[in-house]
């Protein structure tokens, strides 16, 4: 539901928030409460001392005290167990209640400071009173300073500035007046957001490059979260209803439809190569990543594998370009990749915004010239992510709209700028002249090796590249099929960077807005079900809605309350993900795609180093949508990556010499 309104300003938290804060501090009050009698009745025959009378007095009155604000949280936590998310009016009386709170903390905190100032004067009483009464001042001081943190982190600097609209929304205003009142509310609210990353990113810099970031960062998330009125525990609401609502339309669908034909030999042979050959080069994209996965997939021998190259000093053999750890690095990749130190030609961990780290080796096995570029792992990488504004590539192809991800297209240009300009391409091929170029990467390190080998094939027709877990939103729709002839992307499960774009994004603000509407139960006990299903599973039929009748072709007025303003890209004429504004266009991810899924997954997390794994081509638009599940995020590691690619590769190898091997496993794009 919309924030609470109390001093005449929004706050980042509903009035059905309350529940779970309110019974964990019912229980240490209670707890503190129960403590304080105890002490009381069993000491106070020891409290005729000097100063005796100001510690019964005060143990008295506290225990008064605690008990009215006992009562009153009691309150608290049965009003906001009311109503449902959009439909507040059963908690009406909330702020008069949390008034009543937040003026209790006044001679809560006077009876504190009195109780330290007693104490500090050196009572003369029995130890344990002495010691009880200290423990007791500590609790106040703590659930005091507990409470101020509390109001700080639900402080919404915008709450002040956000009009309170009637029902019919600023239409009331004329035109002018409300393109003037959402301009300011705009530029307010990326200003803040501005702040917030700089704050949070304040190590990183203040080159020109990151103050760009900065910005295209706060004008995403301003541009997202501006015309909707929800706080965070709504969106996690929302996640939780909606992924029952998914695994619940799946269990109900018949057959799996995706297959119109067997595949054909050659489609069998050309997934087997293409699965070989992912197998062999995410090695490569592993490696890139440095010391730090390397110690990851290695618990317990990485360490001791890559300290003694840590300490060693090597002269460069050919361009070696340092970093921090620089020798740490280089030890893990030699063990990562199996070559030699006279197989690399360039190994760079010199990480800023729009700047990625990259590797150049010669691969004799494959016969092939490998440029891994490094995945997001710093928050140069994250603001290199989040500059999702589209801008216009200049290629030497006939291809038109050559558009693609802001932030990735001036990675890929950085190294396509070291690699050209500095000759390091051409020093590898004057090594190996009759290799090919193969371009890899993992997350943000695959959508820059995608719009690198675009760039590149002009000047090496014959450059392939395999993308691990790209973001969806990279490419315009005319890229992305020019990519198709040499570009292979590798999606696991339901790894959620693959179908990460601000157009996916809008939709899967769109579908929480509507799930919320429309359901029928509390937040508090949507949140149990939610955590206890994620954990344990169950029967996603019996989620807590009433959407029986599938997407609703009009907005509900719940969701329409949830909105602050109307969002030129929200549009209610068709389910297909929503159309952005002009800035954020749709953008797709690159080449063809192969998506491995575990079989007989339950979509929960498991530790089953057995799991078995299908492989099958996929078409794009089958990651047209955000999928909700505890997997969305693991599925994107590169280590599970690697073990899922290692189990499916063995698996095939292991049924060549089947006779029939079927068609379950392999869908036609």
């Amino acid at each position: 539901m919309p924030g609470m309104v109390l001093f005449g300003r929004r706050w980042a938290i509903a009035s059905d928030d309350l529940v779970f804060p309110g019974i964990f501090e019912l229980f240490l009050r209670v707890l503190w409460w129960i403590g304080i009698l105890s002490l009381y009745l069993l000491h106070r025959g020891k409290l005729d001392c000097a100063g005796g009378v100001l510690l019964s007095s005060y143990l008295i009155v506290l225990m008064v005290l605690l008990a009215v604000i006992i009562c009153t949280v009691s309150a608290i936590v049965c009003v906001s167990m009311k109503g449902t998310i959009c439909n507040p009016g059963p908690r009406k009386s909330m702020s008069k209640l949390l008034y009543v709170r937040l003026a209790l903390f006044l001679p809560e905190l006077v009876w504190a400071s009195l109780g330290a100032a007693w104490i500090a004067d050196g009572v003369q009483c029995d130890q344990a009173v002495v010691k009880g009464i200290i423990a007791t001042v500590v609790v106040s001081w703590v659930i005091i300073a507990s409470t101020v943190v509390t109001i700080i982190i639900v402080f919404d600097p915008l709450g002040g500035k956000t009009p309170l609209y009637p029902s019919a929304g600023p239409g009331h205003l004329d035109s002018h007046e409300s393109s003037q009142l959402l301009s300011g509310l705009k530029t307010a609210a990326t200003g803040v957001w501005e702040t917030r990353v700089k704050v949070l990113c304040c190590c990183v810099g203040n080159d020109d490059h990151t103050r760009a970031a900065f910005s295209s960062t706060a004008e995403l998330f301003s541009a997202y979260f501006s015309d909707t009125d929800l706080v965070p525990s709504d969106i996690a609401a929302g996640l939780a209803l909606l992924h029952q609502q998914q695994d619940n339309i799946r269990n109900n669908q018949g057959p799996d439809q995706v297959i119109s034909h067997p595949p054909g030999p050659s489609q069998e042979a050309d997934l087997d190569a293409e699965l070989e050959n992912c197998h062999h080069y995410m090695q490569f994209a592993a490696a890139a990543y440095g010391w730090p996965l390397y110690v990851y997939r290695n618990p317990f021998t990485g360490l001791c594998r890559v300290g003694g190259d840590c300490c060693r000093n090597r002269a460069p053999e050919y361009d070696l370009v340092g970093g921090d750890q620089f020798n740490c690095h280089f030890g893990s990749i030699l063990h990562t990749t199996g070559l030699h130190y006279r197989d690399f030609i360039h190994v760079s961990f010199h990480d800023k915004v729009y700047e990625l780290p990259f590797l150049v080796a010669l691969d004799h096995r494959k016969e092939s010239v490998v440029v891994a570029v490094r995945g997001t792992m710093s928050l140069q990488d994250i603001l290199t992510d989040l500059s999702a504004e589209s801008e216009t590539l200049v290629l030497e192809c006939e291809v038109q709209d050559c558009s693609a991800h802001k932030g990735i297209s001036q990675a890929a240009r950085y190294v396509y700028g070291r690699l050209v300009n500095h000759g390091i391409l051409s020093q590898a091929f004057s090594i190996a002249p009759e290799y090919r170029l193969v371009i890899v990467g993992h997350s943000l390190g695959a959508g820059a090796a995608a719009l690198l080998a675009i760039m590149l094939r002009n000047s090496y027709p014959q450059v392939r590249c395999y993308a691990f877990s790209p973001p969806r939103g990279l490419l315009s729709k005319s890229l992305y099929e020019y990519s198709k002839s040499f570009i292979v992307s590798l999606v696991l499960g339901k790894d959620v960077i693959p179908r990460l774009s601000v157009t996916n994004l809008e939709d899967l603000k769109k579908r929480i807005l509507r799930v919320i509407a429309h359901c029928n139960k509390p937040k508090y006990r949507i949140l149990l079900r939610g955590c206890w299903y994620e954990l344990f599973g169950g029967s996603p039929e019996n989620f807590p809605t009433e959407l029986d009748g599938g997407d609703l072709m009009q907005p509900l007025l719940g969701e329409q309350s949830l909105r602050t303003h109307g969002s030129p890209a929200y549009s209610f004429s068709s389910d297909s993900p929503l159309e952005s504004p002009t800035k954020y266009p749709p953008l797709y991810p690159p080449g063809r795609i192969i998506h491995l899924e575990e079989e007989g997954s339950s979509g929960r997390f498991s530790c089953c180093p057995a799991a078995h794994y299908s492989a099958k081509w996929s078409h794009e638009s089958e990651f047209s949508r955000i999928l909700i599940g505890p997997k969305m995020l693991t599925d994107h590691m590169p280590d599970i990556l690697m073990r899922a690619l290692d189990r499916v590769v063995s698996d095939r190898a292991a049924c060549l010499s089947c006779p029939a091997r079927g068609g379950a496993d392999v869908g036609v794009a």
